[in-house]
């Protein structure tokens, strides 16, 4: 297991809270993004400012923390490929278990239960879960987004009245040369 930085942005000291249950510490802060926060098509810049309004309290297995996160969005439509500047508020709740509440046993690789280290706790896991569950799996500019047109790639929002006139299917081409031709 490696080291916490106390200095690190997203870990916090829960000390003064002294693993007396009921004790707790309400934290404002604002920090910065972690590199990575998001999805594919819509993330969070790396840097860009994560204001957190937590509130942390002891109880018997350990400190819970739960609060919301502001963070800005930026990315493009799924549909049109326009930008997309949002912000999205998520819901952060975790139990944080004193790593020594075991009773001796050492932790599992494959607990996914979230750890103290001494008296820090490490807020990265979380957030990056909460903002990535958060975010839309396809976002949209805008609700009815009708995307681009399949064959110019025309912006079909900026230009509704766009069309490419009466389609042939290449298969009964030769059959319009007939519908023409007034000998037949």
């Amino acid at each position: 297991m490696t080291s916490l930085d106390p200095r690190a942005p997203l870990v916090l000291d829960t000390r003064e809270l002294g693993r007396r249950p009921g004790s707790e510490r309400h934290v404002e802060v604002t920090v910065p993004a972690p590199a990575d926060l998001g999805i594919e098509v819509l993330a969070v810049p790396e840097g860009s400012p994560v204001e957190l309004d937590l509130r942390l309290e002891a109880v018997m297995e350990g400190v819970l923390v739960t609060g919301t996160a502001l963070v800005g969005l930026d990315g493009e439509c799924v549909r049109c490929l326009e930008k997309i500047e949002d912000e999205a508020e998520v819901d952060i709740q975790e139990l944080y278990v004193y790593n020594d509440s075991r009773d001796g046993q050492a932790p599992d690789e494959d607990d996914e239960t979230s750890r103290t280290e001494g008296d820090l706790i490490d807020l990265e896991p979380v957030l990056r879960d909460a903002v990535v569950l958060a975010l839309p799996f396809q976002p949209m500019c805008q609700d009815d987004c009708p995307g681009l047109c399949p064959d110019c790639g025309a912006r079909l929002a900026d230009e509704p009245e766009h069309d490419h006139g009466d389609k042939v299917d290449p298969r009964w081409a030769g059959l319009a040369s007939l519908k023409e031709d007034p000998s037949n």
